[in-house]
């Protein structure tokens, strides 16, 4: 949840509703975001 916070600049309570499924979604997305090489 903190590498999603980091990047997309959102709350905790943002996330709070999303399954483990989807955070883990969002969090490939962030690192891709975050580091595209």
């Amino acid at each position: 949840m903190a590498d999603l916070a980091l990047v997309f600049h959102w709350e905790p309570s943002a996330m709070n509703g999303m399954g483990l499924g989807e955070l883990m979604e969002w969090r490939a997305h962030a690192a891709r975001r975050h580091n595209p090489d």
